[in-house]
């Protein structure tokens, strides 16, 4: 019997997400059609079935998008890496009310998967810092925070 691939995260998956994670997304190349793969932390698991992140407007990873819309999201969280594939959706081009020009990408999950090599387990999360004015970096992470759950 095969085991059955969750296509919606768990409570305690979203509770990760939700908490300022550093998250890989990975994306096919618009230009190269190969695989290109960044990091992102301004991500939210808005339901179960589907995450919204930012991005420049203009970079790569949202010509990408537009593009291919099949992507995978990497995150070491709870002991393992999960990876969670799903097809992203630009829903707003400049998110409102953000000085920076920031689109806001929906992505519908359609696989959770576990992907930890067998027999390990991870024992530390991945932790980053920012290294700008922290003041002006926590008030745009709220305003982008808030709007990707809006």
């Amino acid at each position: 019997m095969s085991k059955q691939i969750p296509q919606e995260l768990s409570q305690e998956q979203m509770d990760f997400m939700n908490d300022k994670p550093l998250i890989l997304l990975s994306t096919i190349d618009a230009e190269s059609n190969t695989p290109n793969t960044s990091a992102i932390s301004w991500v939210k698991a808005h339901t179960p079935t589907t995450i919204r992140f930012a991005v420049t407007n203009n970079s790569r990873t949202a010509a990408n998008v537009k593009a291919n819309p099949r992507v995978s999201l990497t995150m070491i969280a709870l002991g393992t890496v999960y990876s969670i594939v799903g097809e992203a959706h630009i829903l707003e081009d400049k998110i409102e009310g953000i000085a920076m020009p920031l689109s806001k990408i929906e992505v519908r999950i359609e696989g959770v998967f576990e992907s930890m090599f067998w027999g390990a387990a991870i024992t530390q999360n991945p932790a980053y810092e920012k290294t700008m004015n922290i003041d002006k970096a926590i008030a745009l992470d709220n305003q982008v925070f808030a709007a990707l759950l809006s």
